[in-house]
Protein backbone atom coordinates (compact mmCIF):
# COMPACT_ATOMS: atom_id res chain seq x y z
CA UNK A 1 0.00 0.00 0.00
CA UNK A 2 2.76 1.95 -0.20
CA UNK A 3 0.97 4.18 -3.41
CA UNK A 4 -1.95 4.08 -1.53
CA UNK A 5 -4.89 1.87 -1.75
CA UNK A 6 -7.57 2.40 -4.28
CA UNK A 7 -10.60 2.24 -2.83
CA UNK A 8 -12.77 -0.06 -5.62
CA UNK A 9 -16.35 -0.42 -4.35
CA UNK A 10 -18.65 -0.21 -1.00
CA UNK A 11 -19.14 -3.61 1.05
CA UNK A 12 -22.31 -4.57 2.54
CA UNK A 13 -21.62 -2.27 5.88
CA UNK A 14 -20.58 0.67 4.05
CA UNK A 15 -17.14 0.36 3.98
CA UNK A 16 -14.57 0.75 1.12
CA UNK A 17 -13.02 -1.98 0.37
CA UNK A 18 -9.28 -1.43 -1.55
CA UNK A 19 -7.24 -3.05 -4.18
CA UNK A 20 -5.31 -4.66 -1.09
CA UNK A 21 -8.38 -6.18 0.25
CA UNK A 22 -8.48 -4.30 3.21
CA UNK A 23 -11.98 -2.53 4.60
CA UNK A 24 -11.62 1.38 4.89
CA UNK A 25 -14.24 3.10 6.96
CA UNK A 26 -15.71 6.34 5.32
CA UNK A 27 -14.56 5.86 1.80
CA UNK A 28 -15.70 6.17 -1.44
CA UNK A 29 -15.33 4.20 -5.04
CA UNK A 30 -12.16 6.36 -6.21
CA UNK A 31 -10.86 7.59 -2.68
CA UNK A 32 -6.96 6.50 -2.26
CA UNK A 33 -6.06 5.75 1.33
CA UNK A 34 -2.75 6.47 1.94
CA UNK A 35 -0.30 4.73 4.58
CA UNK A 36 -0.69 7.38 7.62
CA UNK A 37 -4.81 7.09 7.23
CA UNK A 38 -4.72 10.15 5.50
CA UNK A 39 -7.56 10.11 2.28
CA UNK A 40 -7.26 11.41 -0.89
CA UNK A 41 -10.57 11.97 -2.20
CA UNK A 42 -11.86 10.07 -5.31
CA UNK A 43 -14.49 11.47 -7.86
CA UNK A 44 -17.82 9.87 -5.93
CA UNK A 45 -16.76 11.36 -2.65
CA UNK A 46 -18.79 14.19 -1.65
CA UNK A 47 -19.19 16.63 1.77
CA UNK A 48 -21.69 15.03 4.12
CA UNK A 49 -25.02 17.90 4.39
CA UNK A 50 -25.54 17.07 7.81
CA UNK A 51 -23.12 17.64 11.11
CA UNK A 52 -24.48 14.59 12.62
CA UNK A 53 -22.96 12.47 10.39
CA UNK A 54 -21.23 10.12 10.53
CA UNK A 55 -22.05 9.73 14.78
CA UNK A 56 -25.86 9.10 13.98
CA UNK A 57 -26.69 5.58 12.97
CA UNK A 58 -29.37 6.73 10.42
CA UNK A 59 -27.12 7.24 7.77
CA UNK A 60 -24.10 5.42 6.54
CA UNK A 61 -23.08 6.89 3.38
CA UNK A 62 -23.62 10.48 3.24
CA UNK A 63 -19.93 10.73 2.10
CA UNK A 64 -20.83 9.29 -1.40
CA UNK A 65 -22.87 10.75 -4.29
CA UNK A 66 -25.77 8.56 -6.07
CA UNK A 67 -23.90 7.19 -8.86
CA UNK A 68 -21.47 5.33 -6.10
CA UNK A 69 -25.06 4.95 -3.74
CA UNK A 70 -26.82 3.31 -6.59
CA UNK A 71 -23.66 0.96 -7.31
CA UNK A 72 -23.80 -0.37 -3.91
CA UNK A 73 -27.16 -1.21 -4.34
CA UNK A 74 -26.61 -2.93 -7.23
CA UNK A 75 -23.23 -4.84 -5.69
CA UNK A 76 -25.44 -6.07 -2.65
CA UNK A 77 -28.06 -7.22 -4.92
CA UNK A 78 -25.58 -9.10 -7.19
CA UNK A 79 -23.18 -10.31 -3.97
CA UNK A 80 -26.16 -12.02 -2.61
CA UNK A 81 -27.63 -13.75 -6.01
CA UNK A 82 -23.85 -14.79 -6.05
CA UNK A 83 -23.83 -16.76 -3.14
CA UNK A 84 -26.57 -19.16 -4.17
CA UNK A 85 -25.27 -19.19 -7.04
CA UNK A 86 -28.03 -17.40 -9.13
CA UNK A 87 -26.89 -14.94 -12.29
CA UNK A 88 -27.51 -11.69 -11.98
CA UNK A 89 -30.11 -11.03 -14.44
CA UNK A 90 -30.93 -7.54 -16.22
CA UNK A 91 -30.02 -4.70 -13.73
CA UNK A 92 -32.82 -2.16 -14.15
CA UNK A 93 -31.71 1.67 -12.80
CA UNK A 94 -32.25 2.26 -9.13
CA UNK A 95 -34.77 4.62 -7.74
CA UNK A 96 -32.99 6.86 -4.73
CA UNK A 97 -35.26 8.90 -2.58
CA UNK A 98 -34.45 12.45 -2.95
CA UNK A 99 -33.48 13.87 0.60
CA UNK A 100 -36.20 14.97 3.13
CA UNK A 101 -38.60 12.34 1.96
CA UNK A 102 -38.66 9.95 4.51
CA UNK A 103 -42.46 10.08 5.87
CA UNK A 104 -41.87 7.66 9.17
CA UNK A 105 -39.36 7.41 11.27
CA UNK A 106 -39.15 5.35 14.35
CA UNK A 107 -36.83 7.68 16.95
CA UNK A 108 -35.50 7.27 20.99
CA UNK A 109 -35.77 9.56 23.81
CA UNK A 110 -34.98 9.49 27.45
CA UNK A 111 -35.18 10.89 30.46
CA UNK A 112 -32.60 13.54 29.49
CA UNK A 113 -34.79 15.30 26.93
CA UNK A 114 -32.43 13.87 23.93
CA UNK A 115 -34.60 12.65 20.70
CA UNK A 116 -32.87 10.83 17.46
CA UNK A 117 -31.82 8.09 16.11
CA UNK A 118 -29.11 5.79 17.95
CA UNK A 119 -25.51 6.46 17.54
CA UNK A 120 -23.94 4.12 14.72
CA UNK A 121 -23.55 0.61 16.70
CA UNK A 122 -24.73 1.82 19.72
CA UNK A 123 -27.55 2.37 22.12
CA UNK A 124 -26.46 5.92 22.99
CA UNK A 125 -28.69 8.47 21.45
CA UNK A 126 -27.83 11.55 19.47
CA UNK A 127 -30.04 14.35 19.59
CA UNK A 128 -31.07 15.46 16.65
CA UNK A 129 -30.90 18.77 15.92
CA UNK A 130 -31.01 18.66 11.87
CA UNK A 131 -32.07 15.65 9.23
CA UNK A 132 -31.47 15.53 6.09
CA UNK A 133 -33.54 12.24 4.98
CA UNK A 134 -37.14 13.26 7.39
CA UNK A 135 -40.10 15.20 5.97
CA UNK A 136 -39.46 18.84 7.16
CA UNK A 137 -43.04 17.74 8.53
CA UNK A 138 -41.75 15.07 10.97
CA UNK A 139 -38.85 16.87 11.64
CA UNK A 140 -40.29 19.85 12.48
CA UNK A 141 -42.10 18.21 16.15
CA UNK A 142 -38.79 17.25 17.00
CA UNK A 143 -37.84 20.36 19.23
CA UNK A 144 -41.51 20.91 20.90
CA UNK A 145 -41.43 17.03 21.47
CA UNK A 146 -38.78 17.94 24.15
CA UNK A 147 -40.42 20.20 25.97
CA UNK A 148 -43.32 17.86 25.86
CA UNK A 149 -41.37 15.15 27.44
CA UNK A 150 -40.27 16.98 29.96
CA UNK A 151 -43.78 17.27 31.30
CA UNK A 152 -44.67 12.96 30.86
CA UNK A 153 -42.75 10.08 32.20
CA UNK A 154 -40.18 8.71 29.08
CA UNK A 155 -38.61 5.32 30.32
CA UNK A 156 -34.88 4.91 30.00
CA UNK A 157 -35.60 3.42 26.65
CA UNK A 158 -38.50 5.62 25.42
CA UNK A 159 -39.73 5.72 21.52
CA UNK A 160 -40.88 8.50 19.32
CA UNK A 161 -42.57 7.15 16.17
CA UNK A 162 -44.61 9.52 13.36
CA UNK A 163 -45.85 8.85 10.56
CA UNK A 164 -46.91 11.38 8.06
CA UNK A 165 -50.80 10.19 7.38
CA UNK A 166 -53.39 12.24 5.32
CA UNK A 167 -54.64 13.83 7.97
CA UNK A 168 -50.99 14.82 9.09
CA UNK A 169 -48.55 13.34 11.38
CA UNK A 170 -49.75 10.43 13.68
CA UNK A 171 -47.62 10.63 16.38
CA UNK A 172 -47.17 7.61 18.77
CA UNK A 173 -45.18 8.07 22.52
CA UNK A 174 -44.03 4.09 23.35
CA UNK A 175 -43.09 3.48 26.89
CA UNK A 176 -43.75 7.03 28.01
CA UNK A 177 -46.86 7.52 30.64
CA UNK A 178 -48.82 10.76 30.80
CA UNK A 179 -50.59 10.87 34.95
CA UNK A 180 -52.54 13.18 36.26
CA UNK A 181 -54.52 16.24 34.70
CA UNK A 182 -51.17 18.72 33.96
CA UNK A 183 -50.20 15.82 31.46
CA UNK A 184 -53.50 15.32 29.71
CA UNK A 185 -53.74 18.69 29.56
CA UNK A 186 -50.25 19.11 27.93
CA UNK A 187 -50.97 16.34 25.32
CA UNK A 188 -54.20 17.81 24.00
CA UNK A 189 -52.53 21.47 24.11
CA UNK A 190 -49.34 19.48 22.13
CA UNK A 191 -52.26 17.64 19.50
CA UNK A 192 -53.98 21.10 18.71
CA UNK A 193 -50.95 23.63 18.37
CA UNK A 194 -48.86 21.22 15.94
CA UNK A 195 -52.64 19.99 13.86
CA UNK A 196 -51.56 16.24 14.83
CA UNK A 197 -53.99 13.57 12.95
CA UNK A 198 -53.92 11.85 15.57
CA UNK A 199 -51.76 10.86 19.43
CA UNK A 200 -51.25 8.26 20.88
CA UNK A 201 -49.47 6.71 23.93
CA UNK A 202 -47.78 3.38 24.76
CA UNK A 203 -47.33 2.67 28.34
CA UNK A 204 -45.95 -1.05 27.10
CA UNK A 205 -49.70 -2.16 27.26
CA UNK A 206 -50.41 -0.86 24.04
CA UNK A 207 -51.29 2.02 21.78
CA UNK A 208 -53.67 4.11 23.76
CA UNK A 209 -55.32 7.09 21.53
CA UNK A 210 -55.38 10.53 23.23
CA UNK A 211 -56.31 12.72 20.54
CA UNK A 212 -58.12 11.39 16.60
CA UNK A 213 -60.53 14.24 15.63
CA UNK A 214 -61.25 12.59 12.56
CA UNK A 215 -60.21 9.32 11.85
CA UNK A 216 -56.52 8.71 10.20
CA UNK A 217 -56.00 7.22 6.77
CA UNK A 218 -53.10 6.34 4.00
CA UNK A 219 -54.07 6.58 0.80
CA UNK A 220 -52.97 3.87 -1.24
CA UNK A 221 -53.70 3.53 -5.14
CA UNK A 222 -56.22 6.37 -4.66
CA UNK A 223 -58.41 4.47 -2.01
CA UNK A 224 -58.66 5.97 1.69
CA UNK A 225 -56.82 3.07 4.07
CA UNK A 226 -57.64 3.21 7.56
CA UNK A 227 -53.86 3.51 9.81
CA UNK A 228 -53.84 0.85 12.59
CA UNK A 229 -50.77 1.90 15.11
CA UNK A 230 -47.24 1.68 14.11
CA UNK A 231 -48.58 -0.09 10.57
CA UNK A 232 -46.01 -1.32 8.10
CA UNK A 233 -45.87 1.29 5.39
CA UNK A 234 -43.51 2.22 2.64
CA UNK A 235 -40.71 4.72 3.97
CA UNK A 236 -41.06 7.58 0.95
CA UNK A 237 -44.06 7.88 -1.19
CA UNK A 238 -40.86 8.36 -4.28
CA UNK A 239 -40.39 4.79 -3.27
CA UNK A 240 -43.08 3.38 -3.28
CA UNK A 241 -44.08 4.59 -6.56
CA UNK A 242 -40.78 3.22 -7.98
CA UNK A 243 -41.97 -0.32 -6.00
CA UNK A 244 -45.63 -0.46 -7.64
CA UNK A 245 -44.32 0.52 -11.09
CA UNK A 246 -41.92 -2.17 -10.97
CA UNK A 247 -44.68 -4.84 -9.91
CA UNK A 248 -47.08 -3.25 -12.45
CA UNK A 249 -44.17 -4.17 -15.12
CA UNK A 250 -43.66 -7.35 -14.08
CA UNK A 251 -47.05 -9.04 -13.53
CA UNK A 252 -47.77 -7.08 -17.37
CA UNK A 253 -51.32 -7.42 -18.02
CA UNK A 254 -52.56 -9.97 -15.58
CA UNK A 255 -56.19 -9.57 -14.07
CA UNK A 256 -56.54 -11.78 -11.42
CA UNK A 257 -53.42 -11.91 -8.88
CA UNK A 258 -52.76 -12.79 -5.22
CA UNK A 259 -50.71 -10.10 -3.49
CA UNK A 260 -49.28 -12.16 -0.52
CA UNK A 261 -48.08 -10.39 2.58
CA UNK A 262 -50.47 -7.42 1.40
CA UNK A 263 -49.95 -5.38 4.41
CA UNK A 264 -52.30 -2.24 4.01
CA UNK A 265 -53.21 -3.03 0.02
CA UNK A 266 -50.16 -0.89 -1.49
CA UNK A 267 -50.06 -3.15 -4.23
CA UNK A 268 -53.72 -4.60 -3.74
CA UNK A 269 -55.15 -1.04 -4.58
CA UNK A 270 -52.53 -0.09 -7.31
CA UNK A 271 -53.54 -2.93 -9.36
CA UNK A 272 -56.32 -3.72 -11.68
CA UNK A 273 -58.41 -6.91 -12.07
CA UNK A 274 -59.75 -8.75 -9.15
CA UNK A 275 -56.93 -9.34 -6.34
CA UNK A 276 -56.83 -11.59 -3.28
CA UNK A 277 -54.74 -10.19 -0.53
CA UNK A 278 -53.30 -12.02 2.03
CA UNK A 279 -52.08 -10.66 4.94
CA UNK A 280 -51.17 -12.09 8.51
CA UNK A 281 -51.26 -8.89 10.90
CA UNK A 282 -55.18 -8.49 12.06
CA UNK A 283 -55.24 -4.85 12.26
CA UNK A 284 -53.77 -4.93 8.17
CA UNK A 285 -56.33 -7.12 7.42
CA UNK A 286 -59.38 -5.47 8.67
CA UNK A 287 -58.21 -2.10 8.01
CA UNK A 288 -57.66 -3.49 4.01
CA UNK A 289 -60.79 -5.23 3.94
CA UNK A 290 -62.62 -1.77 4.87
CA UNK A 291 -60.86 -0.22 2.72
CA UNK A 292 -61.90 -2.13 0.22
CA UNK A 293 -65.17 -2.17 0.84
CA UNK A 294 -65.92 1.58 1.17
CA UNK A 295 -64.15 1.88 -2.54
CA UNK A 296 -65.72 -1.07 -3.64
CA UNK A 297 -62.82 -2.49 -5.56
CA UNK A 298 -62.72 -6.50 -5.94
CA UNK A 299 -59.72 -6.67 -3.06
CA UNK A 300 -61.06 -9.78 -1.56
CA UNK A 301 -59.25 -10.20 2.08
CA UNK A 302 -57.33 -13.50 3.24
CA UNK A 303 -56.29 -13.02 7.12
CA UNK A 304 -54.09 -15.36 6.82
CA UNK A 305 -50.26 -16.55 8.07
CA UNK A 306 -48.57 -17.19 5.12
CA UNK A 307 -45.63 -18.75 7.37
CA UNK A 308 -47.84 -21.23 8.96
CA UNK A 309 -50.74 -21.40 5.95
CA UNK A 310 -48.86 -20.98 2.86
CA UNK A 311 -51.10 -21.13 -0.22
CA UNK A 312 -50.54 -24.59 -2.22
CA UNK A 313 -49.74 -25.38 -5.88
CA UNK A 314 -53.44 -25.93 -6.48
CA UNK A 315 -54.76 -22.72 -5.06
CA UNK A 316 -51.86 -20.79 -6.54
CA UNK A 317 -52.50 -22.03 -9.94
CA UNK A 318 -55.76 -19.63 -10.10
CA UNK A 319 -53.80 -16.61 -10.69
CA UNK A 320 -52.25 -15.13 -13.55
CA UNK A 321 -49.74 -13.20 -11.59
CA UNK A 322 -48.05 -13.24 -8.11
CA UNK A 323 -47.40 -10.64 -6.19
CA UNK A 324 -45.33 -10.95 -3.00
CA UNK A 325 -43.66 -8.57 -0.32
CA UNK A 326 -42.37 -10.51 2.44
CA UNK A 327 -40.71 -9.14 6.11
CA UNK A 328 -36.75 -9.44 5.85
CA UNK A 329 -36.92 -12.93 6.68
CA UNK A 330 -38.42 -13.47 3.41
CA UNK A 331 -40.86 -15.96 2.05
CA UNK A 332 -38.63 -19.90 2.09
CA UNK A 333 -41.65 -21.32 2.50
CA UNK A 334 -43.81 -20.08 0.00
CA UNK A 335 -41.32 -19.51 -2.54
CA UNK A 336 -41.22 -23.71 -2.31
CA UNK A 337 -44.82 -23.88 -3.55
CA UNK A 338 -44.72 -20.93 -5.83
CA UNK A 339 -41.57 -23.08 -7.88
CA UNK A 340 -43.47 -26.14 -8.07
CA UNK A 341 -46.54 -23.85 -9.32
CA UNK A 342 -48.00 -22.36 -12.60
CA UNK A 343 -48.38 -18.90 -12.04
CA UNK A 344 -47.09 -17.12 -15.24
CA UNK A 345 -45.45 -14.34 -13.44
CA UNK A 346 -44.07 -13.36 -10.13
CA UNK A 347 -43.06 -10.09 -8.60
CA UNK A 348 -41.33 -10.12 -5.54
CA UNK A 349 -41.29 -7.50 -3.58
CA UNK A 350 -37.88 -7.52 -1.11
CA UNK A 351 -36.52 -5.53 1.83
CA UNK A 352 -33.28 -8.19 2.32
CA UNK A 353 -31.17 -9.27 -0.47
CA UNK A 354 -29.82 -12.15 1.42
CA UNK A 355 -33.71 -13.61 1.63
CA UNK A 356 -34.02 -12.69 -1.88
CA UNK A 357 -31.27 -14.30 -3.48
CA UNK A 358 -32.81 -17.68 -1.28
CA UNK A 359 -35.98 -17.66 -2.02
CA UNK A 360 -35.00 -16.60 -6.00
CA UNK A 361 -32.90 -19.71 -6.39
CA UNK A 362 -36.06 -21.98 -5.05
CA UNK A 363 -37.81 -20.41 -7.81
CA UNK A 364 -35.00 -20.65 -10.50
CA UNK A 365 -34.57 -24.35 -10.00
CA UNK A 366 -38.42 -24.92 -9.95
CA UNK A 367 -38.29 -23.50 -13.99
CA UNK A 368 -38.64 -20.09 -13.38
CA UNK A 369 -36.85 -17.52 -15.66
CA UNK A 370 -35.45 -14.57 -13.70
CA UNK A 371 -36.07 -11.64 -16.12
CA UNK A 372 -34.84 -8.51 -14.15
CA UNK A 373 -34.30 -6.82 -10.75
CA UNK A 374 -34.41 -2.86 -9.74
CA UNK A 375 -32.75 -1.56 -7.07
CA UNK A 376 -34.47 0.92 -4.88
CA UNK A 377 -32.80 2.81 -2.23
CA UNK A 378 -35.79 4.49 -0.30
CA UNK A 379 -33.36 4.51 3.16
CA UNK A 380 -31.53 7.51 1.65
CA UNK A 381 -27.81 6.80 2.66
CA UNK A 382 -28.20 4.40 4.52
CA UNK A 383 -26.74 0.58 3.79
CA UNK A 384 -30.82 -0.76 3.55
CA UNK A 385 -31.68 -2.46 0.17
CA UNK A 386 -35.04 -2.85 -1.46
CA UNK A 387 -36.06 -4.26 -5.23
CA UNK A 388 -38.23 -5.87 -6.84
CA UNK A 389 -37.54 -9.09 -9.01
CA UNK A 390 -39.23 -9.83 -12.02
CA UNK A 391 -40.07 -13.80 -12.80
CA UNK A 392 -41.91 -15.79 -15.75
CA UNK A 393 -42.76 -19.35 -16.04
CA UNK A 394 -42.06 -20.56 -19.65
CA UNK A 395 -42.26 -24.74 -19.46
CA UNK A 396 -46.32 -24.26 -18.48
CA UNK A 397 -45.39 -25.75 -15.11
Amino acid sequence: MSEGDLILRLAGRGDGVGESGRFHPLTAPGDRVWPDGGIEPGPHRQVPPCRHFPECGGCQLQHVDDEAYAGFLRDRIVSALSAQGVPAPDILEAHISPPNSRRRASLRTDRSGAIGFNAEKSHRIVDMRECHILRPELFALVHPLRALLGKLKPGASAGVRMTLADQGVDLLLEKVEAEGLAADEALGAFAREHRLARLALDDGYGAQTRWEPDPVTMTLGAVPVPLPHGAFLQATAEGEAALVEAVREAIGPARIVADLFAGLGTFAFALEGRILAAEGARDAALALKAAAGRARRPVFVDHRDLYRRPLDSAELDRFEAVVLDPPRAGAKEQSALLARSRVPRIAYVSCNPSTFARDCAALVEGGYRFDWVRPVGQFRWSTHVELVGAFSRQDGG
